[in-house]
């Protein structure tokens, strides 16, 4: 069976940053960059959105850990991260606590029973599949979500200037055949329609050159959705 593009692009691309560079640098190379400050940020992100001890977190795309080890900082929780090339999960396994749960799959869904998470996290995730493919995963979120329960997902839109400059060698890339890791921009607008025939509650949206991490921006835009009660 052909893999989704998403697994052969990623799989091709850390096995070219783990041929090009140490470990620790093509772990952090391959979630973006400045592992530490993110983890902080990212952590920071979903606390402020209501992330406490006690509760389920699913983080789709966790890659190498990089949001796992600044929430197992923060807040004791259970924790499930999925991703589709398992060298950057052996590394989160390496660096994340023990109880973390971290799932290799290579599918569109989600691999937790019904109505048992407390928040989804997707941090640059949907950021690198097709519409489609986001809608579904926006669909099992739902399913895997308790009432009231949220998803917090980072995307790229045009509306905010600072992301141009991704969008600008995603389409040298194209004109060039060069094949890299997929870059998707996703409107507002798209997700409040997804948000209305999926039966979500779309609670904010966040610019992602704002600071409002302690101090920090994300650099990517925030929406946070909801599960009505």
């Amino acid at each position: 069976m052909a893999k989704f593009h998403f697994v052969e692009d990623y799989e091709r691309h850390v096995d070219q940053l783990m041929r090009k560079y140490p470990l620790d640098e093509a772990m952090s190379l391959a979630v973006g960059g400045s592992y530490e400050q993110f983890s902080v940020i990212l952590a920071e992100v979903l606390i402020q959105n209501g992330l406490t001890n006690g509760m389920m977190l699913v983080d789709l795309g966790c890659g190498s850990g990089r949001a796992a080890t600044g929430v197992a900082k923060r807040v004791q929780i259970d924790y499930l991260g999925t991703d589709v090339v398992e060298k950057l999960l052996r590394y989160a396994r390496s660096v994340c606590p023990k109880h973390y749960k971290f799932k290799h799959h290579q599918q569109l869904s989600i691999p937790i029973a019904n109505g048992s998470t407390d928040m989804v996290a997707a941090f640059s995730f949907f950021t690198h599949l097709l519409h489609e493919e986001t809608y579904i995963y926006l669909l099992d979120a739902f399913r895997i979500l308790k009432p009231g329960g949220k998803l917090v997902m980072s995307f790229l839109e045009f509306g905010e200037p600072s992301h141009w400059g991704i969008f600008t060698p995603t389409a040298e890339a194209r004109r060039t055949n060069t094949r890299q890791p997929l870059n998707t921009f996703i409107e507002r607008s798209v997700i409040d329609v997804w948000c209305s025939h999926l039966g979500l509650e779309r609670i904010a949206f966040v610019d992602g050159h704002e600071k409002c991490w302690n101090g920090s921006a994300l650099g990517q835009s925030i929406a946070v959705l909801r599960k009505p009660t």
